[in-house]
């Protein structure tokens, strides 16, 4: 049973910084296809923050880049997301990903809140 736990969301000003974790447990992170963080914001629907593959390809939503950082620890099996320069438009649950050919797997999210 594959089981991802979200932690480090909170309440920031804008022009702070707040580092995610994903913790994993019941498998192995970098055998996954992607591993990735969503943000879901309200009234929106989910999207696609940043992904790492399990060959090292790295991408980002263009209104991220440059900003945020998606990083892996492979030996304490775990996924980061460096957030800088935060904008209030960046509030949002933020869940952890990790998909194989056919199947995906989600945390249960931890909430990211920037005030103006």
């Amino acid at each position: 049973q594959v089981q991802l736990v979200e932690s480090g969301g909170g309440l920031v000003q804008a022009g702070g910084s707040l580092r995610l974790s994903c913790a994993a447990s019941g498998s192995i992170l970098r055998f996954f296809k992607v591993i990735a963080w969503y943000r879901q914001a309200p009234g929106k629907q989910r999207e696609l923050v940043a992904g790492i593959t399990s060959g090292g390809s790295i991408n980002y939503v263009d209104s991220v880049k440059g900003r945020f950082t998606i990083s892996r620890d492979n030996a304490k099996n775990m996924m980061y997301l460096q957030m800088n320069s935060l904008k209030p438009e960046d509030t949002g649950v933020y869940y952890c990903n990790a998909a194989t050919m056919t199947q995906d797997y989600w945390g249960q999210g931890t909430q990211v809140t920037v005030s103006s």
